[in-house]
């Protein structure tokens, strides 16, 4: 069943209710109403719960059941000509118990009842006087109780007249009602016409919009005064209320389309808040506005913010929503926009923050160098994108902090090894959960500061195209400086310019480095150290570095230079310098056990002693081979970590003229080698081999260290010289190491990584190298001392090369 339906500002509260027979029910009058007072009310009454209402004695009020209880009780009651008790229920439940209902009620008469379309039941009825709940003794079929019944509140003597508090609550409830056009005016009539004050009391306290329980409070008024009394309270509390609309109405008075409706409803909402003492945002906004009134932001931008400023103080703060905004506004206002770090312009300085903070490295300070002056002149210039590639160990990252230092900039970090998510780099649309700016823009919100130095670690090793985007497609627009000057972020969704930072990207090798991205960078390649760089590498940052970290005194400890010799040439294997530091630090801490047990040591670090503190030496073994051999050919091979020698070994066997190749080459390599065993069979006769050996032995070629994989073009000369020294039976000279590429043709062609390849030529003490002649131009590029103790042979064709390393 439906709930019973309670007529509470459509009670009709004037003349009458009207009967199907256009009879008036009237308003009581005095005698009436003492009459009412005297009638004899059974100690035994049916009960009905009224849900939404509370009935006063005197009063006429009509209301509709619909619940079957109550329907049956009220046919029951009419029938037999019975008084029935109201109790107004606490809560809204359907089928209501004792503890559901209030225990003071009003007894009733039923004045008229209407069968209604859908079979409900409509009842006009009217209060008599208040009886109380003694005992409920029937339930079934609808609730039957024993109750004590007791004439309704009188008039006593109090501190205010009682004349005169009916007279002001008539004329305020007379406004209540003006206020509400809904109504009809008749029942201002009624109100003001009505001469029984008790009556009015009552009349008003049933039709008065406030809740059941302060309804109930009122029936339970031990006098009518103190009814009066808190009836001309909620009288008053309604009247403010009034007012407080009227005020906000005037405040806004234009024609209400679409936009001002919602602009209307929103200086509502504000004037609400201010008549509540202000709301808990309001700090926040007010902040938010501060910091805007000082931003340096384009015109674009302040329309923005503009515009999302006022959607937030739309949104009521206990919302979700609310957070999520302020969040975006808060970003939006923390970005440095427009503010940037005074420059230091002083070369003199920055060359020697550089030249203290790095030793070598002279191509790289050159062009910060170069750019600082270009921006002195100019006073305002486009940042390059620089991209440091070198092996691991050699500076990279932190020459990014020693530019900073030199610039008197902000410097900033991200490590970009092993990022797969797009997002990461542009942020997430700000309407989804948990939605973040990107890395980029997270950044520079944490450098303050629109010019910071910005290192872009291991560039090469961001992932490529997945299911989450492709992260290096989303950094073309952050390291072009044609488009970075309206960078565009998913969560801000407003450009943001990034042409006055400086980036500074690093990797170990480009060739994984996407080729757009690439081509918007200007790459800078670091090579690896020499040992007598190293050694003064050593001296001048590593060896302090670690005795501050171990709280010893520079003074205490001495490395000689043979100690650092060693430790670097037989103890580590690198181009950079980070196992180098690793073993300094360990030679450290056991000094600084003896230190700490208070033991006897020297302050000077023997020779003699690498082998007790780290063992053995690792690379003992890595320098060219001693004798000249048939058929083993040193090479020279770039890696990740630098430059490295490789030896290649060739054999003959009796067969039928198969090539065999083993030493986990790749594919490029593998097709070097077949090419220089073609080209060899080709031109037999010219290098004086007889043909015929080609069909009666078979060819091994093996690259030793099969466990690591060997690809690249580069290893071609070398397979070519090993072939010829085995099928014509002449030694190699052992000082000798080469790389080329090869062609069919004979063409030796040029390759790459010649710097690192030369430092490790020279960590194993070869004297002769051999390349192409077009790599002449590499080794013009190098430092003269990289070049010290090496014999450089320069060769065009794969013939050219044959008497030179054969004996």
């Amino acid at each position: 069943m439906a709930k019973d339906n309670i007529f509470n500002d459509d009670i009709i509260p004037f003349s009458g209710v009207m009967n199907g027979d256009s009879e008036f029910i009237s308003i009581i009058s005095d005698g009436e109403d003492a009459s009412l007072e005297q009638l004899d009310i059974p100690d035994e009454l049916s009960v009905l719960p009224l849900r939404g209402n509370v009935l006063f004695p005197n009063v006429i009020i009509p209301f509709t059941a619909t619940r079957e209880k109550s329907i049956k009780l009220i046919r029951d009651a009419k029938r037999k000509k019975q008084y029935i008790g109201v109790l107004a229920q606490i809560n809204d439940t359907e089928d209501p118990r004792v503890e559901d209902l209030f225990t003071l009620g009003t007894v009733v008469r039923i004045l008229r009842t209407f069968e209604m379309p859908d079979d409900n039941l409509m009842v006009v009825v009217q209060g008599v006087k208040r009886f109380s709940l003694e005992k409920i003794i029937k339930k079934e079929p609808f609730l039957k109780a024993k109750i004590k019944s007791f004439p309704d509140a009188e008039v006593t003597s109090g501190e205010i007249n009682f004349d005169m508090l009916v007279d002001t609550m008539r004329d305020m409830y007379s406004q209540v009602i003006k206020a509400y056009p809904n109504l009809p005016p008749e029942a201002v009539l009624a109100v003001k016409n009505m001469t029984n004050k008790k009556m009015l009391v009552n009349f008003i306290s049933s039709h008065l919009g406030i809740s059941i329980q302060e309804k109930q409070q009122l029936l339970e008024a031990s006098t009518l005064n103190h009814r009066a009394e808190d009836l001309l309270t909620h009288l008053t509390h309604q009247i403010q209320m009034l007012k407080v609309r009227d005020q906000i109405q005037q405040k806004v008075k234009f024609d209400l389309d679409k936009q001002q409706r919602d602009l209307l409803l929103n200086q509502q909402l504000k004037t609400i808040q201010e008549e509540l003492g202000g709301s808990p945002s309001e700090q926040d906004i007010n902040e938010l506005k501060e910091k805007a009134s000082t931003k340096k932001w384009p015109e674009e931008t302040a329309k923005t913010f503009e515009k999302e400023l006022q959607k937030l103080q739309r949104i009521h703060p206990a919302s979700p929503d609310f957070s999520v905004q302020l969040n975006y506004l808060t970003t939006i206002v923390d970005l440095p926009w427009g503010e940037y770090t005074q420059d230091n312009f002083d070369l003199k300085h920055a060359e020697a923050t550089l030249d203290a903070d790095h030793f070598g490295l002279e191509k790289i300070k050159e062009r910060i160098l170069e750019y600082l002056a270009v921006l002195k002149l100019k006073g305002d210039m486009r940042s390059p994108i620089l991209c440091l590639v070198g092996p691991p160990g050699v500076g990279k990252t932190s020459l990014g902090k020693s530019i900073a230092s030199a610039l008197d900039r902000k410097y900033i970090r991200i490590a970009l090894g092993g990022l797969r998510d797009e997002a990461e780099i542009r942020g997430h649309r700000k309407t989804y959960i948990g939605a973040m700016p990107g890395r980029i823009i997270q950044s520079m919100l944490k450098a303050k500061s629109s010019n910071p130095v910005f290192v872009l670690d291991e560039i090469d090793k961001v992932s490529g195209m997945s299911v989450n985007g492709d992260p290096t497609a989303a950094l073309l627009e952050v390291l072009d400086p044609e488009q970075n000057t309206a960078f565009h972020d998913n969560y801000l969704d407003i450009e943001y310019d990034l042409s006055k930072v400086l980036f500074i990207a690093t990797a170990n090798t480009i060739s994984t480095i996407h080729p757009a991205l690439l081509d918007r960078m200007e790459v800078l390649n670091i090579s690896g150290y020499i040992i007598e760089e190293k050694i003064e590498i050593a001296r001048r940052h590593l060896i302090p570095k670690q005795l501050e970290e171990h709280g010893i005194d520079q003074s205490k400890l001495h490395f000689s230079d043979e100690v650092l010799f060693r430790l670097i040439n037989e103890y580590t294997r690198e181009s950079g310098v980070r196992q180098l530091e690793k073993n300094i630090a360990k030679i450290i801490r056991s000094r600084t056990l003896k230190i700490a047990e208070k033991k006897k040591y020297s302050k000077n670090i023997e020779p003699s002693e690498l082998k007790t503190i780290l063992g053995l030496p690792i690379h003992s073994n890595n320098e060219f081979l001693k004798e000249n051999i048939v058929g083993v050919v040193t090479g020279l091979a770039w890696t990740s970590v630098g430059g490295e020698i490789l030896f290649i070994e060739a054999s003959l066997s009796k067969g039928k003229g198969v090539l065999t190749m083993t030493g986990s080459l790749g594919d490029v390599m593998k097709e070097s080698a077949s090419l220089a065993f073609e080209y060899l069979k080709a031109n037999a006769k010219l290098l004086n081999i007889n043909p015929d050996i080609f069909e009666t032995y078979n060819v091994h070629i093996h690259v030793p260290e099969g466990a690591t994989p060997k690809d690249g073009p580069s290893a071609g000369i070398a397979m070519f010289v090993a072939l010829s020294s085995v099928f014509m039976g002449r030694k190699v000279k052992a000082n000798f190491a080469m790389t080329g590429e090869i062609t069919l043709r004979g063409k030796v062609l040029p390759v790459g990584g010649i710097k690192e390849k030369i430092l490790a030529a020279k960590r194993s003490k070869i004297t002769d190298i051999v390349l192409s002649e077009e790599n002449r131009r590499d080794i013009e590029d190098i430092k003269k001392d990289y070049l010290k103790g090496l014999k450089f042979h320069y060769i065009q064709t794969m013939s050219d090369i044959i008497n030179l390393v054969l004996v």
